[in-house]
């Protein structure tokens, strides 16, 4: 997704980051398609972890379902489909954040497990 703040990038640099990601071993996209049209998006990284007896921890984003398959469950198969993920490669946690600040939106998220009131988020940005 994308803002006037935030244009996208060319081509040349999509294929870069997209190069950078598919070699890294702890960066995952999982993607639901069908019929070569990508319905629903999710962004896992496995962070390797010193504490909890080094066991990583997991962080999403860019969880992105098309506007025109919303509601029909997509998102939440993908999501679900991450957690177990990173739950067979040993995660003790999976964090999101998300800018939306719909009740709607809270409740898709706690339907596949995540709680609202676990922690406070912090963000700092350039």
């Amino acid at each position: 997704m994308h803002t006037q703040d935030d244009p996208l990038p060319n081509k040349h640099r999509i294929d870069e980051v997209w190069e950078i990601i598919q070699n890294d071993l702890k960066l995952h996209y999982f993607v639901l398609d069908h019929e070569n049209q990508i319905l629903s998006t999710c962004h896992l990284i496995i962070v390797p972890n010193l504490s909890r007896g080094s066991r990583p921890y997991g962080l999403i984003e860019n969880v992105v379902t098309h506007k025109r398959y919303r509601k029909r469950g997509f998102g939440k198969a993908v999501l679900l489909h991450t957690l177990r993920y990173a739950w067979d490669n040993g995660c003790y946690k999976v964090m999101l954040l998300t800018g939306r600040t719909s009740d709607a939106v809270f409740r898709f998220y706690e339907s596949v497990g995540f709680s609202r009131h676990g922690k406070q988020a912090f963000i700092a940005k350039p």
